[in-house]
């Protein structure tokens, strides 16, 4: 299902063009958001969306969430993490599985620039790690504005979904990740020559080589270990204070269905979880026919049932 939902391309017909919108996150960093407005923008809640690793805002799960949830009437922000979607030059550092800063950043631009007042967080894999994290540093009481979060595959305990990923039978998809991690490392050099040592980067073949030569060192850490322990939402799940839901399926081949059993996952009342027998990783293909089929959007349901009940979940607790 993985690798059907990867590969299967969709019309998107009602979802409108996209506004592209640069956001000031740090002192020397920007990032781009494909901006959805309703007619009235203040007027409706505003749904933003984190991609996975080496994804971007035009990742399929992206747009088939944006067009589901602006046709429930979100505004809706597909927001590319930094250096994805082609914006290597807009940052000099890296990102990292879990920056919440970023996200964070562009929601407080948004209430105080733009005058918007109800928010949801929704994110897929490692922006699903991203989405959980914050919820957790804010807690009750920060950012308030923020009714509720989603997450689906959230990576949320990354040394457990690393090693997944490092099993023989996920090898291609390991491959498929450092060959573009390997690839955008060639364009941010070209950006901002000098920037990372490139020495040696074509035998870098595993997510941990990577994070242990370039993403852990860029932003502080100690080691790959180091930085996966940190940078988990699982250090601070149990801060959730307000209505999230984590959607994750139990053949996922990245995150094995067992950390969602940590106690401070299900002891947490905050949290909702879903954890059905299939699914794959970001996938989550229903039949159209099938007795799930819901219609709530005006051109109907397409199957994509990772997408609806997300939907259907932040408009429950945004709208009320």
């Amino acid at each position: 299902m993985t690798l059907y939902a990867w590969a299967r391309r969709r019309a998107l017909t009602t979802l409108p063009a996209a506004e592209p919108r640069l956001f000031d996150v740090a002192a020397d960093t920007r990032v781009l958001g494909h901006c959805h407005w309703q007619p009235v923008r203040n007027d409706a809640p505003t749904l933003v969306m984190l991609h996975g690793l080496e994804g971007s805002s035009e990742a399929h799960y992206m747009r088939g969430l944006a067009d589901k949830a602006f046709g429930r009437g979100f505004n809706v922000i597909r927001l590319n993490m930094r250096n994805c979607g082609g914006t290597e030059h807009l940052s000099r550092g890296l990102y990292h599985s879990g920056l919440t800063a970023d996200p964070r950043a562009v929601i407080e631009a948004l209430r105080d620039r733009d005058g918007l007042r109800a928010f949801a967080v929704a994110g897929y894999s490692m922006g699903g790690n991203i989405t959980m994290k914050l919820a957790g540093e804010l807690g009750s009481s920060e950012l308030p504005e923020i009714r509720a979060f989603a997450a689906v595959s959230p990576v949320i305990e990354l040394e457990a979904c690393v090693q997944a990923i490092e099993r023989r039978e996920n090898r291609i998809y390991e491959w498929n990740f450092c060959r573009n991690l390997q690839a955008r490392m060639r364009r941010k050099v070209r950006a901002f020559p000098g920037s990372f040592d490139l020495d040696g980067l074509w035998k870098v073949w595993s997510i941990r080589a990577f994070d242990d030569r370039y993403t852990a060192p860029h932003h502080g850490f100690d080691s790959a270990e180091d930085y996966y322990q940190r940078a988990s939402a699982m250090r601070v799940i149990d801060r959730v204070a307000r209505p999230a839901l984590i959607l994750s399926a139990a053949d996922d081949p990245f995150v094995p269905p067992q950390i969602f059993d940590a106690p401070a996952v299900r002891n947490n009342p905050h949290l909702t979880m879903m954890i059905p027998s299939c699914g794959g990783h970001c996938a989550f293909v229903e039949s159209m026919n099938g007795l799930a089929r819901r219609s709530s959007s005006e051109g109907g349901y397409d199957g994509y049932f990772a997408e609806q009940t997300v939907v259907d979940f932040l408009a429950a607790h945004v709208f009320s």
